[in-house]
């Protein structure tokens, strides 16, 4: 058996340092916004051969240019009237040759803060819903610990699984101008829904020795450990296998969802690392 209850400070410091990093390069470097939440334009093309990338950059200076899986090439910018827009296709059919349309996208600004604003409200939504929820379900533990600080250390652990991968693109943002859309978005949720229900099961083993063994005459901290002992083989079987999985769609998948899919993967690491490591030893600390 594991002693990972004897050996939580380790663990818990290890997440804090990974908190504060990511908490330090999101107020350092701040999330580079997609059009989606800043407006601005998309743009498809499709062309006749592949374009050198550098050329192709001094067309759009100040554009984000990124290939597509079949030859395409999606460009996105602040601004593009329909005047410019004509201007650049005579001068890149005049440059590569044969330049097809696929796609043309213009958000404005006010769109952008609106989905900006109910991006916010869902992941509000979301955490204080699962909060609430995870007090009602454990309602009934009230010895030795609270019903309703199970639902606080879920929200702990949230905020510790969406954190962390929010600071990796805040990096990223600024190395290699990646944007944040609604696909990470809808990643974070996907992250956060995995972790609770991962968090949960070890609670629920808690929950369920501390019925066997008779609550509060039980030893709390060698209780706990042995819950999640019990849980640990299904908790990372069941990561391992999803890793898996997202590692073949990262590196053999379509290019346009590989941001995507890495928030995913490292949401399901840290969330994993976060409901066996994290959740049961605050547990002990705040009965």
């Amino acid at each position: 058996m594991l002693p990972i209850i004897k050996n939580k400070f380790i663990f818990l410091t290890l997440s804090g340092v990974l908190v504060l990093a990511s908490i330090v390069a999101i107020w350092q470097f701040g999330l580079t916004p997609g059009i989606d939440f800043a407006g601005g334009v998309s743009w498809q093309l499709q062309f006749a051969s592949a374009p050198d990338r550098a050329e192709l950059q001094n067309f759009f200076p100040e554009g984000l240019i990124t290939p597509g899986d079949n030859g395409d090439i999606m460009i996105r910018l602040k601004n593009l009237t329909d005047q410019e827009k004509a201007q650049k296709l005579t001068e890149l059919s005049a440059k590569f040759g044969a330049v097809e349309e696929l796609q043309f996208q213009n958000i404005g600004p006010a769109v952008g803060n609106d989905l900006r604003r109910k991006a916010i409200w869902a992941f509000a939504l979301v955490l204080v819903t699962i909060s609430l929820y995870v007090a009602f379900a454990f309602r009934k533990v009230s010895q030795p610990v609270s019903s309703w600080k199970y639902g606080v250390i879920t929200l702990v652990t949230l905020f510790h699984d969406t954190l962390i991968p929010a600071g990796m693109f805040a990096v990223l943002g600024y190395l290699f101008h990646v944007e944040v859309d609604t696909n990470f978005i809808v990643a974070i949720l996907v992250v956060m829904g995995f972790s609770v229900h991962d968090t949960i099961v070890v609670f629920d083993r808690i929950r369920e020795n501390l019925r066997i063994e008779g609550g509060v005459r039980a030893d709390f901290n060698q209780l706990v450990n042995k819950s999640v002992n019990q849980t640990l083989a299904r908790s990372v079987n069941t990561s391992l296998t999803l890793v898996l999985t997202l590692l073949a769609l990262y590196f053999l998948g379509p290019i346009t969802l590989q941001y995507f899919i890495l928030t995913i993967l490292v949401g399901t690491v840290v969330g994993t690392y976060s409901s066996i490591f994290v959740a049961s030893p605050l547990l002990t600390l705040w009965r």
